[in-house]
C-alpha cells in the first residue's frame, strides 16, 4: 500500500513560511532541518513540508519554475477543509494571504474560496464535502 505522506513547496524563506501557516491556519511545526533549508507542519495525516529554493535547486539539475506572487499560480492547489471557510479566510489574509475569490457555494453545495500564500501557492479553502 502507498501512502500520501507529503507535499513539499519551495519557498525562499522555510521559517517564514512556517510561521504564516501556523499564525493562518494554526498548524505546528514538526521539524526544522539545521540551518533552515527544511521543515515540516502537521496537518492531520499528511504533512505539509517546505524547502529552500536554494536546496530544490540542489536536488533538480535542470531545475523548475518558481512560484511568484506576481505571477499566475501553477495549475495545482493545496486543500484545506474547514467547517469555518470565512472565518479561516479572514485570519489567513490577516497572516498575509491574498485573496484570490471569496467563497462560493458549489453547484454540490460545498463552500470553496481561493487565496495565494506568501510565495504564490494556491490554497482552496473549502467546507467538507455532505
Amino acid at each position: 500500500m502507498i501512502n500520501f505522506g507529503y507535499t513539499i513547496l519551495y519557498v525562499k524563506d522555510v521559517n517564514k513560511s512556517i510561521e504564516f501557516y501556523e499564525k493562518a491556519f494554526g498548524f505546528q511545526r514538526t521539524f526544522i532541518a539545521p540551518g533552515g533549508d527544511y521543515g515540516e507542519l502537521s496537518t492531520g495525516n499528511t504533512k505539509l513540508s517546505f524547502a529552500s529554493v536554494n536546496l530544490a535547486k540542489s536536488n533538480l539539475k535542470d531545475g523548475f519554475i518558481e512560484s511568484n506572487p506576481n505571477n499566475k499560480p501553477f495549475g495545482i492547489e493545496i486543500g484545506f477543509v474547514t467547517e469555518a471557510v470565512e472565518e479561516t479566510i479572514k485570519k489567513a489574509v490577516a497572516a498575509g494571504a491574498i485573496l484570490l475569490e471569496k467563497p462560493k457555494t458549489k453547484p454540490w453545495g460545498q463552500i470553496v474560496s481561493y487565496i495565494r500564500d506568501l510565495d504564490g501557492f494556491l490554497i482552496e479553502i473549502c467546507s467538507p464535502m455532505n
